[in-house]
């Protein structure tokens, strides 16, 4: 595969095997350097210390929708490919035993101000066998590491990882490609570790993604992101795709091709 990129004005990140990833806006110090496209080549991937087992999280071609949805629809949201997300339950020695997989930017989101996200959501490709693995909410997120600069915690335990859980999709539609989800005002956020209990958002106390906002913005110093993902795990097993991930910033768009 050869990887070349091209600038894309917008705010879709489109994964994709002859399609497009987005990473994020140039600084005016990257401008320059940006001309040569290989320099970006390795902002979006797999996450490695985020990796549990034995996942898949790649650019694929497809999927198409199932075989009784033809023409436009059935196409991925954003070109011919997306990224495709495998993860397994009960498939490690480790408690819990399920496996756990981010596709992740390191880089470009790093030290953006959590109170300024706007915009957050995807497309996904759901079916019924992944409903029968774990319930109509078994879908994968959207995850932002990040820096939560609580003033009721210590500064040493400032980390935790804001997580989106989309809303279930209707049964009859399932298979095809799910309009886009937004994540600012369906689904519902919480905080890993001890920032859950002391937001009150954790995943048994769902908040929305205003309240999540809200609970940081404590007139300490500013929540800041370190990472941006689209994962899925450590829960149930789920298999199949995510695209048109969309953010609030335009993007700089990575093509492979063959």
């Amino acid at each position: 595969m050869k990887a070349r990129f091209g600038v894309s004005r917008g705010k879709a990140l489109a994964f994709a095997a002859l399609a497009t990833i987005a990473a994020s806006t140039l600084t005016a110090s990257e401008d320059a350097l940006a001309a040569d496209d290989r320099l970006r080549s390795d902002r979006w991937g797999g996450i490695t210390r985020n990796t549990i087992g034995s996942p898949v999280a790649d650019l694929r071609n497809g999927p198409f929708s199932s075989y009784d949805v033809r023409g436009p629809s059935a196409r991925p949201p954003y070109g011919r490919g997306s990224l495709g997300i495998e993860v397994a339950d009960r498939s490690t020695s480790l408690t819990p035993p399920g496996e756990k997989v981010d596709f992740d930017n390191e880089v470009d989101f790093f030290g953006d101000p959590v109170l300024d996200l706007e915009q957050f959501g995807f497309d996904v490709f759901q079916t019924l066998e992944n409903v029968g693995y774990g319930g109509a909410e078994n879908m994968p997120n959207i995850r932002f590491e990040i820096d939560a600069n609580l003033n009721t915690l210590p500064t040493t335990d400032d980390y935790t990882t804001m997580v989106w859980v989309p809303d279930a999709i209707p049964t009859a539609d399932l298979n095809p490609w799910s309009p886009f989800i937004d994540a600012t005002d369906t689904g519902y956020w919480y905080f890993t570790g001890a920032e859950g209990p002391a937001t009150d958002c954790t995943q048994a106390m769902k908040c929305t993604f205003a309240e999540a906002k809200s609970a940081l913005d404590d007139g300490s110093d500013a929540p800041i992101v370190y990472t941006a993902a689209v994962g899925k795990g450590r829960d149930y097993t789920w298999i199949h795709a995510v695209d048109n991930f969309q953010s609030n910033r335009e993007s700089v768009t990575l093509r492979q091709t063959a």
